[in-house]
């Protein structure tokens, strides 16, 4: 995965994958603990050993927005997890400025989908060093018809429909320090409950399914990975220019359990009931359904349809050497 994500990055450029390094501004999360504070300090020094750096810690996406206006030339470094960065692309998007950034990213979420799909390291400090001695790739991002935007994933049914069950689970748990074990139980339960969606899929104008037949997920992946390292599509690339998308019909309870085994395995692709396809663009509709769009939920929706945006904005991606192993 790492070799062809390598060999498409460095085919698309337009330009020489030389590394130009500017100053750099590093936003975090003002309600960070202590540790992790400790942890943006010390990549912030790591990076400081070669350029000048400002942390700036933000609140609210207001903030955010603000500080992004002020960028200027410099580099653009997040520290925090799938939702940090998304928030972070989608303000640059929305601002007009994203095509012009260089992102580089400091893995400091639970998950880390992305981090792990791009073999960033999660270690601090050597993913410090990809920002400074890795390679600049051209990275696609999908923006749907509402003007939102996807940089890892969005997936809907069973995974979407554990993050709903997950919320009252979580609130109960937090009571006792064990918030973070909702998330599990919430997949238990989802896994158990959900009987699938009549939805209608079309990638690129190729009907994967009609609305005929209930589905139990629709993965679109621009990065491979979801909830902490599950790859729901595989072999999804975010600089080859396309979405990868999967559609499974495992909706009876046995095939349910296989699929959510054969899905940790990464092995869910080669089922029977499981169809993939690569496309620039995604629809989907049929009955209400919430979706999970790197990480947050939105819905209830009838439709949704989500297009590429090849070679959206710049980012620093680990070399051969410095990538994290799966």
């Amino acid at each position: 995965m790492l070799t062809d994500l390598a060999e498409v990055s460095t085919r698309r450029l337009s330009r020489p994958t030389v590394l130009i390094m500017k100053n750099i501004v590093l936003i975090t999360n003002v309600g960070s603990g202590t540790h992790d504070e400790e942890i943006v300090q010390s990549a912030a020094d790591r990076l400081g050993e070669s350029l000048s750096v400002e942390v700036v810690a933000t609140c609210d996406r207001g903030e955010l927005d603000t500080t992004l206006a002020a960028l200027g030339d410099r580099d653009l470094v997040v520290a925090g997890g799938d939702g940090s960065l998304h928030m972070a692309v989608a303000s640059l998007h929305s601002q007009g400025i994203l095509h012009d950034t260089r992102v580089g990213l400091i893995p400091l979420g639970t998950g880390n989908d992305f981090a792990r799909g791009a073999h960033i390291p999660l270690d601090h400090l050597e993913a410090a060093d990809v920002i400074t001695a890795g390679r600049d790739c051209w990275v696609d991002i999908l923006v749907d018809d509402s003007g939102n935007v996807v940089v890892n994933a969005a997936h809907i049914g069973v995974g979407a429909d554990a993050g709903i069950e997950a919320r009252a689970w979580k609130a109960a748990l937090n009571k006792v320090n064990l918030g973070k074990v909702g998330y599990a139980v919430g997949a238990v339960v989802a896994g158990f409950k959900t009987t699938g969606y009549h939805l209608k899929v079309v990638a690129d104008g190729e009907v994967l399914t009609d609305g005929s037949r209930r589905v139990l997920q629709v993965g679109v992946g621009n990065g491979s990975r979801i909830g902490g390292g599950t790859r729901l599509t595989p072999d999804a690339n975010p600089t080859d220019g396309f979405a990868n998308v999967i559609v499974s019909f495992a909706v009876a309870p046995r095939d349910r359990f296989l699929y959510g085994v054969h899905l940790k395995r990464g092995t869910h692709d080669e089922r029977g009931d499981v169809v993939t396809a690569r496309a620039r663009q995604v629809e989907v509709s049929g009955e209400p359904f919430y979706c999970n769009t790197d990480g947050e939920l939105i819905g209830p929706l009838r439709d949704r349809t989500w297009t590429v945006q090849p070679q959206a904005f710049r980012m620093a991606l680990p070399t051969a050497s410095q990538a994290a192993d799966d």
